[in-house]
């Protein structure tokens, strides 16, 4: 899946404030939804998390997780993904579960 990251902290708040939010325990997700331009994907991590390492595994997993997903890469919305601390602990399928259930009840899986 090919997606476009979200570097912007302006794109980032504005999924935080009109959002939609669904949280886990290993993963809190927001979906805003837009009127062009594909998928754009933020994967944030905090200090919270733990240390460098902590936090490069938990966004590698995220990104495995949604490769995982096979979402749509037509649909026009941005995805703003948040690493808990339980993130760091687990294995990549639990977080592609959590992913999944917060993307269907978003309505963008087909399935």
């Amino acid at each position: 899946m090919r997606y476009e990251s979200i570097v912007r902290n302006s794109d980032f708040a504005r999924a935080y404030r009109r959002g939609k939010s669904f949280v886990s325990p290993f993963l809190v997700t927001y979906v805003l939804r837009r009127r062009t331009g594909g998928v754009r994907v933020g994967i944030t991590t905090s200090k919270k998390i733990g240390g460098a390492v902590q936090r490069v595994r938990a966004r590698r997993v995220i990104r495995a997780a949604l490769a995982a997903t096979g979402l749509d890469e037509k649909k026009n919305v941005d995805l703003v993904f948040v690493a808990r601390t339980a993130t760091t602990r687990v294995k990549t399928p639990k977080v592609e579960k959590a992913m999944r259930a917060h993307l269907a009840a978003a309505g963008l899986l087909d399935e």
